[in-house]
């Protein structure tokens, strides 16, 4: 604390300011306030204690500006200083208390370079991860067609044996690669959801598609139970939760069955995935949602890998949609998520029903343009759709593409694109092209390694499918097979 009287001159220390500045109280007392300033600031500091003393009210000095004060080595320092008026014997002084801020202001200095270097650490880490997702998806890709090419035009029993083993390790590569690129993408916040109006219902039919199956290869019932609600999500990120919910559930239940219910209330739909599996430990409910966590209950198998409720509780966290797990040892479990509700009427639900298509296996023909710059992954497709009986025409780059195009007497019935081509077009240019070309609303399946924002776009051009490689070649081909029989192109 440093008291002085109108003339600006100190009359009064206290012992702190002797080891602040460095003097003692006698070199001090009768000196202006301007010896403990910087030099260069003690002139225009004369003119602005005057204009204080005039009217003294207490305030802090120097609001927003970086002030410093003065040692007697001249040694500078960051301080904070309040401002009081003082009246004694009918004669006014100024009180200043000053602060050392040097430590803090050290601390503000290492928490900006602590956050510039957690940026550019996240910089780094989602220029990894967007190469990560597109080059080590690559190979896969070409492994996963030639698999599929494999397993169509092989008679002998005991290779077929060996495909289908590899296939298995392949889908279980396909598994991790996706569930630790998903996993690490959500902690770099390198993942954002895209919500819209959806028919649940949709959803509900995806489902009961792919896993129905798959549980009864396992001699379990599976059962929906569906609702007419309509819901504001993320579909693709809502499909991928209950997917992990479905597969976690036939994983576990050796006997029994699956329920996949919707329920709904005024405000919400709840989503249901029962089971009558093993169950979990009640002291387990929470670990479960932790990176590659595993229940080892009797009964349990060694598939997976511990990332898939992980992904689960991030992806519920970024839609803001509510999940929760009851369970009984040796009984089942229910995993089940909540999603608000937006629109009810049936005519918004009417509009997807009858979505999925009963189509003739014997329509496997037609003529592909396929734009693909991987050649591996561009020979392993060819194949897998020749010994469907497709015609394909392969181009590397948009202009390639449509140089290919003014050779053909029609337009193709198909657009297979990667994203990325070598001529740095993309995708949808090439399509857009294409159909330009053909003067034709050309149905497009655009398949790319890539998951990061640079490709959402892509998600909204009518007629027109986007998938994340590696993608299984028998989705590959239904997909081309609807779209040549209709015209159109759907992912149901």
């Amino acid at each position: 604390m440093v008291i002085v009287d109108q003339a600006g001159e100190i009359v009064l220390i206290n012992r702190q300011t002797e080891k602040m500045f460095g003097f003692n109280r006698a070199e001090l007392i009768g000196r202006n306030i301007e010896a403990l300033l910087p030099k260069r600031i003690r002139e225009p500091h004369v003119d602005l204690r005057t204009n204080y003393t005039k009217n003294p009210k207490p305030r802090p000095m120097g609001v927003e500006m970086e002030l410093n004060g003065r040692r007697q080595n001249g040694d500078e320092f960051p301080v904070e200083i309040s401002l009081s008026p003082v009246f004694a014997d009918d004669s006014a002084f100024i009180a200043s208390v000053i602060r050392d801020v040097s430590a803090r202001k050290e601390m503000e200095v290492e928490l900006i370079k602590a956050r510039q270097e957690a940026e550019r650490a996240n910089s780094a880490n989602s220029a990894f991860l967007a190469a990560a997702s597109h080059d080590l998806r690559q190979p896969v890709q070409a492994l996963n067609l030639l698999n599929g090419a494999l397993r169509r035009t092989v008679k002998e029993s005991k290779a077929l044996e060996m495909l289908e083993s590899q296939n298995q390790s392949l889908v279980a590569m396909t598994n991790l690669l996706n569930s630790l690129l998903d996993i690490s993408r959500l902690d770099a916040g390198a993942m954002t959801a895209e919500f819209e109006q959806f028919p649940i219902n949709q959803l509900i039919d995806q489902l009961e598609s792919e896993f129905s199956r798959q549980a009864g290869q396992k001699g379990l019932s599976f059962a929906a139970r569906r609702c007419d609600a309509v819901v504001h999500s993320d579909p693709n990120l809502l499909t991928e939760i209950m997917q992990n919910f479905v597969s976690n559930s036939i994983r576990y239940t050796k006997n029994g069955e699956i329920q996949l219910q919707c329920t709904q209330t005024d405000s919400h739909c709840r989503i249901e995935v029962r089971d009558t599996g093993i169950g979990i430990e009640p002291d387990k409910l929470e670990k479960i949602f932790e990176a590659f966590y595993q229940c080892k209950q009797p009964g349990s198998n060694n598939e997976g890998f511990g990332l898939g409720l992980a992904i689960v509780s991030r992806l519920a966290d970024l839609l803001d949609h509510k999940i929760n797990v009851e369970s009984t040892l040796g009984e089942g479990s229910c995993f089940c998520i909540s999603i608000p509700i937006v629109d009810t009427k049936p005519s918004t639900v009417d509009k997807y029903s009858g979505a999925q298509n009963n189509i003739s296996k014997a329509s496997a023909s037609g003529t592909i343009i396929l734009i693909e710059d991987d050649y591996q992954v561009a020979e392993a497709l060819k194949l897998l759709l020749g010994t469907e009986g497709y015609d394909v025409v392969s181009a590397t780059t948009r202009n390639e593409a449509v140089q290919v195009s003014s050779q053909m007497r029609r337009p193709p019935d198909l657009i297979i694109s990667d994203y990325h081509l070598g001529d740095s077009s993309n995708g949808v240019e090439t399509i857009d092209a294409l159909r330009s070309h053909f003067d034709a609303d050309i149905p497009a399946l655009i398949i790319t390694g890539d998951t990061s924002q640079v490709v959402d776009h892509a998600r909204r051009i009518e007629n027109s499918v986007l998938l994340n490689k590696p993608v299984d070649p028998d989705h590959i081909l239904d997909l081309v097979e609807k779209a040549i029989t209709n015209r159109q192109i759907e992912d149901n």
